[in-house]
């Protein structure tokens, strides 16, 4: 296919998925770019600095801890309000958006996968809510 299809092709998935997650309503698609960013983390700290490619798999279980470990990098204490104006309650939301994300073409699954494996993997507000904040060197 010609570089010029490509790119054809690929807006035409990013307006398809714009699309299915504006009529699905249950997550915007900041929580998206969000998951997308957490899953790129979780591929890093599996695989390393690879390419990513076919045969990057993470568990439902490590993209859920990447994605903790985002959002404290990222928001600190106020990562919690972020994700609940998200309406990500819990870590099976995660699992829900990924799930969109697979129905859609946009993202694989092993056989092995199922949703479940989102469930309960940390309670939100506990796990978010063990930020501390790190001294610099120059504060000690």
């Amino acid at each position: 296919m010609s570089r010029k299809l490509n790119i054809v092709a690929d807006v035409e998935l990013l307006e398809r998925f714009e699309r299915v997650v504006r009529q699905d309503g249950r997550y915007p698609p900041e929580a998206f770019d969000f998951l997308h960013r957490g899953l790129e983390l979780a591929t890093c700290l599996r695989h390393g600095e690879q390419p990513a490619g076919r045969g990057h798999h993470v568990t439902g279980q490590e993209l859920c801890a990447a994605l903790r470990t985002l959002a404290l990098q990222q928001w600190g204490r106020l990562a919690p309000t972020v994700l609940r104006r998200w309406n990500i309650r819990r870590t099976r939301d995660f699992g829900e958006m990924v799930y969109l994300m697979i129905d859609l073409g946009m993202m694989g699954k092993q056989d092995s996968d199922d949703i479940s494996d989102f469930d309960d993997v940390y309670d939100l507000d506990a796990a978010l809510g063990q930020y501390e904040i790190q001294p610099s060197a120059a504060d000690t």
